[in-house]
Order: C-alpha cells, then structure tokens, then sequence
C-alpha cells in the first residue's frame, strides 16, 4: 500500500508539474505555432479516416439493435432518438477517444519514450531549452483542439450511419427517423459531447507525454512504457466518462 500511495502521488505530482509547466509556456507565448499546426495534422487530419469508419459502424450497430429491440413493441421513430443520443452523448466521444489512445497517445508515448532513453530530450536542456514548451505544449494544445473536431465528426457521421441503416434494415423513412431524434433533443447534450471531448482530448496527450518523459531502459523500456500509457488512458478515459453524468446531467 505504501509503495502504491507513492507511486500515485509520484505521477500526480509529475502530472501536474508538466500542466504547470505547459500553461506558462503558453501563457509566455513559448509555444511554436508552425509546432502546434504539425501537431493538429498528425494526431487530427490523419485520425479522420478511422474516426469516420469507426462512427459509420458504431451508429450501424446501434440502429440494428435498437431496431431489433423495438420492433412490434414500441413505435419505430423512437430509434431517431436512440441513435441520436447514444452516439452524441456515449459512442461519439468515447470510441473516438479510445481509437485516438492507440492511434494517437501510443504514438506520442513512443516517440518521447524514445527520445528519452536516447537522451535528446537531456539535448534540450543542456541547449537551454525547455522540452515542455518544445515537446509537450504542442501536443497538448494540438489534442484540445483536435478532439472536439473529431468528436463533431463522429457524431455526425455516426447519426447518418444509423439513419441509413434504419431505411435499409427496417424501412424507417428519414423524415420518421428525424421528427424521432427532434421528439427528445436537448441543446445541453450537444454541450455534453463536445465538453467530454475537450476533457479526453487534454487527458490523452497529457498522460501519453508524461509517461514518455519518464521512459527508461532502452528499446525495452519504450515497448513497457507504450503498453502501460495505453492501458492507463483507456482507463482514464473510461473513468472520467462515468463521472461526466453525475456531474453534467442531473
């Protein structure tokens, strides 16, 4: 328990230190801008195609299911609304963060871990130069503008995914399928998604950076560092989505 207490406050305090850290050298305009537009492009322009297929399937799945359940027992537009909510307010956010954890936080974990046990990021200090507001803030402001994106994105595609799949399988017509999703649309979830976006979008580059910046032990330390960031993401991702509903929909 002791060395468990320690390990937590150890990264909570390192955690903290690197938001530190990254909020002066934004607030100091350290921050390249040419770095963070390399950034948006890597970890959001390239992610768009899996996000979309990702989306399609899961607003596909829902819509089947839904349709499956629905069917003979409660009227079909009702799946409008199904569909619409559980991808803005669940599919949405969450897959889309849980693909960007592998696609993207593995990525960046590796390359720092990388950059660590090869000792350039010690290269920066003894330029003078502050790796954070080099290596971390970009990705950081990159992740908080991206996400949100991506999540628009998914939700969109997602919903027009489910609206096709209800006319191919269950012959529910658009306009049903609309007046549906209308009957028990709230703005507020709209405001919801977008707000566990920005969340997932801070909490994935800053734990993938953090546990880069402290990988040791060469190429094996690297392969043991990724493995972990990506399981402590896909937790904390997971995580922060179960306490979102306590504290935004009551």
């Amino acid at each position: 328990m002791g060395k468990t207490s320690r390990n937590v406050a150890e990264h909570a305090g390192q955690i903290w230190f690197l938001l530190l850290g990254t909020a002066r050298a934004v607030i100091g305009l350290q921050v390249s801008p040419r770095a963070v537009l390399r950034q948006i492009y890597v970890m959001g322009v390239q992610s768009i195609p899996i996000v979309i297929v990702t989306a399609v399937l899961a607003g596909i799945v829902t819509s089947q299911q839904g349709g499956y359940q629905f069917q003979g027992a409660i009227p079909l537009y009702i799946l409008g609304s199904i569909v619409v909510a559980s991808v803005v307010l669940e599919l949405g956010p969450v897959l889309t963060a849980i693909v960007l954890v592998g696609r993207v936080g593995a990525r960046i974990t590796a390359e720092l871990g990388t950059m660590k046990v090869s000792e350039q990021i010690d290269a920066f200090h003894a330029l003078g130069r502050d790796p954070i507001s080099a290596l971390a803030a970009p990705r950081i402001l990159a992740g908080i503008i991206v996400v949100p994106v991506l999540v628009s994105i998914a939700n969109l595609v997602g919903v027009l995914a489910g609206m096709g799949a209800a006319r191919i399988t269950l012959g529910l017509g658009f306009e049903s399928f609309l007046y549906g999703a209308r009957l028990f649309w709230h703005n507020w979830d709209l405001f919801y998604s977008l707000a566990k976006a920005v969340t997932f979008g801070i909490a994935i580059p800053v734990i993938s950076i953090h546990m880069g910046m402290r990988t040791s032990g060469g190429a094996a330390g690297v392969g043991r560092t990724t493995t972990a960031s990506v399981m402590f993401m896909t937790l904390t991702i997971l995580i922060l989505d179960a306490i979102f509903p306590p504290l935004l929909l009551q």
